[in-house]
């Protein structure tokens, strides 16, 4: 028989080593979010001070709250088997992540609790666990706990988790850099949060209460990645995988088309990464974001797609086939899933591709003789300035016929060395940015007489003509009412 030798692994080396597992401030935070969440908490509070010499983050939840054995058995590592059997409820699988989170921002983690019989409290403090070499905890008493920060926001349910010795988040910065870092940090946990509890948030999660999440005393607001409020949006059939006794649903969505997005949606979308970064699936576990704008190497991400959307919930029962990380970052669809979402994909990208090029044929048909013409030559597609539009007829009128081959090579020229690369560029990733005309108020009347001139020289005003020429330059989108009324003056001299 081999000797047996007990080998528990160094304190002060692994606590070190799990400080780096690769969370940020934002994953971090989450993570503690879900522990607010499983314990059916409907308020969370997130409270970063940045006023005292020692400053402190508190996540504070009410929760059903711990009494001193829970405390405890919450910050022991790896409290949970991640093989047990659940509540669908339990976000939580490793009983790591309140530790692991934690340790990647500060040196000091507190858990204050009451589950109606009073405040309890215990702490671990990296400090001694290396000056120790051992997995020491501290158990507070009244007197102690009466001096922490947050624990007077508790009521009579509930948790604050509290960080103190926030030696990662500052960067080793101080003054007003070090909070210049804080509030860009801060500005990314509230996008975080926002996309990652929009379900909760918006209280759509069956089962759950709605969630009121706040930061620094502001509420965040959820984010819907499949923009379904928008009654452009197509919500197309859900589909199911059953796997091990348990479903998998899929539901596919293809976004509208930017033009079909009031200001507000847009900007609310586009602040958030552009279109092509955040299409893909959105993989949930209980209604929870785990991993999102990602085909799985199945495709990659391109225009075709820009607007595809699936939504993926599987529940916690399947966690170890999903693969999930401890950070919650990271979910890998088994083979059935995959093999779905392959079809799936099939069917959305034509969609997607649609509404785009639904959207620039409208454009074409809305104007009977566009300045730029769309051809399809034996597969090929090109675009050219139309040779035969009013303004180009009006002008070539004038010209002799060596002029008229001038200018016919300049057009040529021009339709030739259309920036497709650069327009294609620029209109994937900022639509809106893009504006082609930069008129000033004080041109736009002087325009319309030059444009008048060219078109009409000594001959009557022709109103509808007028106006069709107009939509065809797109010279005055957005101006109509000054158009309109230019174009009664000439009708009434």
């Amino acid at each position: 028989m081999p000797r047996e030798l007990r080998l528990p692994p160094s304190a002060s080396a692994l606590s070190a080593s799990m400080r780096d597992l690769g969370y940020s401030l934002e994953t971090a935070i989450a993570d503690l979010v879900d522990n607010s969440i499983s314990a059916e908490a409907a308020q969370v509070d997130i409270l970063c001070d940045l006023t005292k010499p020692n400053p402190t983050l508190g996540i504070i939840d009410n929760g059903h709250g711990m009494d001193e054995a829970g405390i405890i058995n919450a910050l022991r590592h790896g409290s949970k088997n991640p093989s047990d059997a659940r509540s669908p409820k339990d976000l939580g699988r490793f009983g790591l992540g309140l530790k692991t989170a934690s340790f990647s921002q500060c040196q000091r983690l507190t858990v204050i609790s009451n589950d109606g019989g009073g405040l309890h409290a215990a702490e671990w403090n990296l400090e001694t666990v290396q000056e120790r070499d051992d997995w020491l905890i501290a158990v507070l008493k009244p007197e102690e706990i009466a001096e922490l920060p947050f624990q007077e926001l508790i009521g009579d349910r509930g948790t604050a988790v509290v960080w103190r010795n926030l030696d990662r988040l500052f960067e080793d910065e101080t003054g007003a850099k070090r909070n210049e870092i804080v509030n860009e940090k801060l500005d990314n946990v509230d996008r975080h949060l926002s996309l990652v509890f929009h379900r909760f948030l918006s209280g759509e999660v069956r089962g759950r209460k709605r969630l009121a999440l706040t930061l620094n005393g502001h509420p965040i607001t959820p984010f819907d990645p499949f923009c379904r409020k928008n009654s452009a949006t197509q919500i197309l059939p859900d589909e199911v995988v059953r796997m091990n006794g348990a479903e998998v649903h899929l539901q596919p969505y293809i976004l509208p088309h930017h033009s079909k997005l009031t200001a507000q949606e847009y900007d609310f979308y586009q602040d958030r990464s552009d279109f092509i970064s955040n299409q893909g699936a959105y993989v949930y576990r209980g209604g929870r974001l785990m991993a999102w704008g990602d085909w799985f190497r199945l495709i990659p991400k391109g225009e075709a797609t820009k607007l595809a959307r699936v939504q993926i919930d599987f529940p916690n029962s399947l966690d170890e086939m999903w693969t999930i990380d401890i950070k919650k970052s990271r979910a890998r669809p088994p083979v059935p899933v995959k093999d779905r979402l392959r079809q799936i994909i099939h069917k959305v990208s034509g969609r997607s591709t649609t509404v785009h090029r639904g959207r620039g044929q409208r454009l074409f048909d809305e104007i009977e003789a566009p300045i730029w013409e769309r051809y399809s030559d034996h597969g090929n597609i090109r675009y050219a300035l139309n040779k035969e539009h009013p303004l180009f007829e009006a002008f070539r009128s004038d010209l002799s016929d060596e002029s008229d081959r001038r200018l016919a090579t300049l057009i040529e020229a021009v339709s030739a060395s259309l920036p497709v690369e650069m327009i294609y560029s620029d209109f994937s990733t900022h639509p809106r940015d893009i504006c082609q005309s930069d008129i000033s108020r004080e041109e736009i009347k002087d325009r319309l007489a030059a444009l008048r001139e060219c078109l009409f020289g000594d001959r009557g005003f022709e109103a509808e003509n007028f106006r069709k020429v107009i939509r065809s330059t797109r010279l005055f989108e957005g101006l109509e009412d000054i158009v309109e009324s230019y174009i009664a003056e000439e009708l009434s001299k």
